[in-house]
C-alpha cells in the first residue's frame, strides 16, 4: 500500500512532503512505546502513535519505517517536523484513534506487528 493510499484512508493531514520515490508500506506499529518499535519493527512498516515528541522521528528513522501517522489529532512541535523533513521521514496526523486507526489499515489489508 502506498502512503498516499494511507492518507486517503485514515482522511490524514500531511505534515511533511511525500519521499521522492513514495514507497511501499509493507505493515503498521501501533504504539506509544518506542522501545517497542526498536524491538520488532520491519523496514518499510508505518508507525501509528501519539508520542508527539522528536523521539518518535529519531524512532522511525533507525527502524527504517515508512512514515509516521499521529493519532488523535495531534501534532509533534516545530523541531520535530523540520527533523523529518531533513529525514525524509513522511508526517500525517489523523482524527482517530489509534484503535480506529489500526482496524482500518488491518480491514485494508495491512499487516501488524506490534
Amino acid at each position: 500500500m502506498k502512503l498516499s493510499e494511507v492518507k486517503k484512508l485514515l482522511n490524514c493531514k500531511m505534515l511533511t512532503k511525500y519521499v521522492e520515490n513514495e514507497p511501499d508500506v509493507t505493515a503498521c506499529m501501533g504504539t506509544d512505546m518506542m522501545s517497542d518499535v526498536l524491538a520488532f519493527a520491519e523496514p518499510g512498516a508505518l508507525l501509528v502513535t501519539g508520542l508527539i515528541n522528536s523521539q518518535s522521528v529519531r524512532t522511525a528513522e533507525i527502524a527504517d519505517a515508512a512514515g509516521i501517522v499521529y493519532v488523535r489529532g495531534k501534532e509533534p512541535d516545530e523541531h520535530a517536523i523540520e527533523l523529518a523533513i531533513e529525514l525524509s521521514i513522511p508526517l500525517f496526523t489523523t482524527e482517530l484513534s489509534m484503535f480506529e486507526t489500526c482496524g482500518i489499515l488491518c480491514a485494508a489489508g495491512m499487516k501488524g506487528i506490534c
